[in-house]
């Protein structure tokens, strides 16, 4: 019977039952789901499409026809979406057609004035209120103190938002949310405010969103959602007890007119599978999603003694794919992550697309930690040596591994959510980030959580405004807190003394870094912090931040050129075998606790005389030089040297200075530039 099916479902949408024939199932706002999904006679549900698919063989392709398509529930791809290797299902928009897939639902409002310039509609439906679209554009709830774009930290911060002087002005504190950064700057906590305790002070619950939790900022926070604080343009507030928004728009909104939208859902698509069931060959084309929930007060579970927490989740969730793809496609103001791989999947990519102003992070990869041998989550947590699991790698293949991060323009990202970044990787082997274009974030632009269980790839990435909202991090960052790893230095170094085979157990292949160009000017711009091990790094432009090396052990770091700053070695191992060669440095170094120097650190150019002379005093630069420093052309970004340049002779050799970040000229053409900055050179 479901051949049957099969061949009058074909038969119907007037194709050939051919497992390599490309049938098109086409959706359109305007069809009908009794429809057969013809291009004549279009349905009008992705969902009605989805099952359609499900009894053809070979390749489909779900074309969306130009509109919005609001839903109410994520679309689900499981097995029985699954395609052989030879052919594969695509959901993807109509050539040169517009299309987006909303989490909100429209409103119709009958507005009335309310006073100062605020309006206000009842709402009929039961309906979160989390975010707030007019005409597509977000705005804030009431908050204190005012947005300011030119704030520093979380659009404008203020030490006595939650003090009871100025909360107990407040009739309804329930439901408001406190945002703050981490007393270090590590990151930020988020709270809801359940009402208030017999002194008057704001009860409040979370604070789980970062893995340090040493509390909120004295200064850093601000208080939203709260009516008495609605007093600007582009604030609202929703009174859930009268079902009563209140909006204050720009004098020139008509808002009888205009697009009323608020986020239902947060996660528009999930690929839903296991190792032993996959999800295959499933694409996902060329389709703007947006406006789906904040998810900030889900993000609960701690990784592996990083910075880090994480919420299982975005708007597309990858779970169990393989061969799947999310490709060309336009994340636009979704309220959490964006992409997220969880747990097992293999051989997936992301490339092609813009990720502008998400909540959280643009791209994550996070695997089991059932996965991970001997785990330890927060930082002072460790398991000790007579109970570690001595097998190298991970123990089950609950991860993601060999996949692809390629051609994406990330920006913006963060809007909510501090402790994110453009692309993160956490119990995962394999990862390669590449020619992407990544600027304008809180904190990293790429960071690695932890050293389970390497082999990543980054390369020819452009990362640029990097760490604007937060502080002690890289536009590049990583962890390595791994099974090796004390947090008691005294037992750390016996530790790695005794048992030096325990460093690369969880770390088993090298990343590399290689090819990029990176600005950080809060911070560095390559960071590999606490632990950090087994690392290739080579052919990279550092424009400001310089480079650092923490704690870890085997970092080969060599060829490359470090603008108006230098080599940042920071609380060295015994017998740590890390390498910096062929460099060029155009500041002294900076150590930190460096009593041993690796294992070999030579052959560097230094544009500074005085900078060497002070190396040489450690007992390392021994055969390093310093001269005259010339680049090609610094203004346009070439910071190759001539061939008769002194940085030649230290063993340096020229790179590629033409092909950092995105590739697509679409993506191109609307990329931010980075600002190069003068060199600052002297003898």
């Amino acid at each position: 019977m479901k051949k049957l099916r099969q061949i009058l479902l074909v038969f119907s949408l007037g194709f050939n039952l051919s497992i390599n024939a490309q049938i098109n199932i086409y959706v359109s706002p305007e069809g009908k789901d009794t429809n057969p999904g013809t291009i004549e006679r279009p349905v009008a549900s992705i969902i009605k499409a989805q099952d359609l698919a499900r009894s053809i063989p070979g390749r489909v392709s779900i074309l969306l026809r130009k509109g919005t398509y609001y839903l109410t529930e994520p679309i689900v791809f499981s097995q029985d979406d699954s395609r052989p290797d030879n052919c594969g299902l695509t959901l993807k928009s109509y050539p040169r057609e517009n299309v987006v897939i909303s989490g909100s639902v429209p409103l119709k409002l009958k507005w009335s004035e309310y006073k100062n310039g605020i309006w206000q509609a009842k709402v009929g439906k039961v309906l979160i209120f989390d975010q707030l679209f007019v005409n597509g554009r977000l705005q804030r709830m009431a908050r204190y103190p005012n947005y300011d774009a030119k704030a520093k930290f979380l659009g404008g911060t203020a030490a006595d938002a939650i003090s009871k002087e100025r909360t107990g002005k407040y009739l309804n504190t329930e439901g408001a949310y406190v945002h703050a950064l981490h007393v270090a700057e590590w990151g930020d906590f988020h709270y809801i405010v359940k009402g208030r305790d017999e002194k008057g002070e704001l009860l409040l619950e979370g604070g789980w969103q970062n893995n340090r939790r040493m509390g909120m900022h004295k200064d850093y926070r601000f208080i939203e959602n709260v009516f008495e604080e609605l007093d600007t343009v582009g604030e609202w507030y929703f009174d859930k007890a009268s079902r009563t928004i209140f909006f204050y728009p720009p004098q020139n909104e008509n808002l009888k007119s205009a697009r009323i939208e608020v986020p239902q859902i947060a996660s528009l698509i999930e690929f839903r599978g296991n190792e032993k069931n996959p999800v295959r060959n499933i694409s996902v084309d060329s389709v703007e999603l947006t406006q789906t929930l904040r998810t900030f007060m889900e993000n609960k579970e701690p990784l592996l003694r990083s910075d880090w927490t994480t919420y299982r989740g975005g708007t597309v969730l990858i779970e169990g794919g393989e061969n799947c793809k999310v490709q060309g496609c336009y994340f636009n103001q979704v309220g959490g992550n964006a992409v997220y791989f969880n747990n097992y999947n293999r051989n997936n990519e992301v490339s092609g697309c813009h990720f502008a102003f998400s909540g959280a992070s643009a791209i994550s990869f996070v695997g089991d930690p059932d996965a991970v041998r001997s785990p330890s989550f927060e930082y002072n947590e460790f398991v000790p040596f007579d109970s570690l699991d001595l097998v190298p790698g991970p123990e089950t293949n609950n991860f993601p591994a060999r996949c692809i991060v390629s051609n994406n323009l990330i920006h913006n990202t963060g809007y909510t959510e501090k402790q994110s970044a453009g692309v993160q990787i956490s119990m995962s082997q394999e990862i390669t980030v590449s020619h992407n274009t990544i600027y304008d974030v809180p904190r990293a632009g790429i960071n690695i959580n932890d050293g389970t269980w390497g082999g990543h790839l980054i390369e020819y990435n452009d990362v640029f405004n990097t760490v604007l909202e937060t502080g002690d991090h890289g536009s590049f960052n990583s962890w390595g807190r791994d099974r090796y790893w004390h947090p008691d230095r005294r037992i750390m170094d016996s530790l790695a003394a005794v048992h030096p085979e325990l460093i690369l157990l969880d770390a088993v292949k090298t990343t590399t870094i290689r090819n990029n160009r990176f600005r950080c000017d809060h911070g560095w711009d390559i960071d590999l912090d606490d632990g950090s091990s087994n690392y290739e790094i080579y052919d990279n432009l550092c424009l400001n931040g310089g480079l650092k090396l923490r704690e870890g052990f085997y970092r080969i770091v060599y060829n490359n050129i470090m603008i108006n700053n230098s080599f940042h070695p920071h609380v060295w191992f015994k017998d740590s075998r890390d390498v910096f060669m062929h460099n060029i440095v155009t500041a002294p170094y900076f150590p930190i606790r460096v009593p041993y120097w690796g294992k070999f650190v030579n052959h560097n150019f230094f544009s500074d005389s005085l900078a060497l002379a002070m190396s040489q005093k450690n007992n390392t630069d021994q055969n390093s030089i310093s001269g005259s420093l010339v680049f090609a052309d610094p203004e346009s970004g070439n910071f190759n040297v001539p061939d008769d340049s002194a940085a030649l002779m230290c063993g340096f050799l020229n790179f590629d200075m033409d092909n950092f970040g995105v590739y697509s000229p679409a993506l191109k053409a609307i990329s931010k530039k980075v600002v190069f900055a003068v060199p600052v050179l002297s003898r």
